[in-house]
C-alpha cells in the first residue's frame, strides 16, 4: 500500500510542478526527472512514501534545470 501512496504522491507533485512551466522539452524534463527521482527515493528509503515524494520533487527540479 505504501508503494501506491508513494507513486500517487510522486505523480501529484510532478503534475503540480509541470503546471508552472512552458515548453514541451522542459515539461518532459520535469516529468522524467520526477519519475526517476521518485523511484530512486522510494528505493533508497525502502519504499517510504516520504522518500519517494522527496525524490520526485528533487528529480523534477533537476529535470527542470537541465532542460532550461
Amino acid at each position: 500500500m505504501k508503494k501506491y501512496i508513494a507513486i500517487f504522491i510522486m505523480i501529484v507533485a510532478t503534475g503540480m510542478l509541470t503546471a508552472c512551466t512552458t515548453g514541451q522539452k522542459q515539461t518532459a524534463g520535469i516529468i522524467g526527472g520526477g519519475v526517476v527521482g521518485g523511484v530512486a527515493g522510494g528505493a533508497i528509503t525502502g519504499g517510504s512514501p516520504v522518500g519517494a515524494a522527496v525524490g520526485a520533487i528533487g528529480g523534477a527540479v533537476v529535470g527542470n534545470e537541465l532542460t532550461k
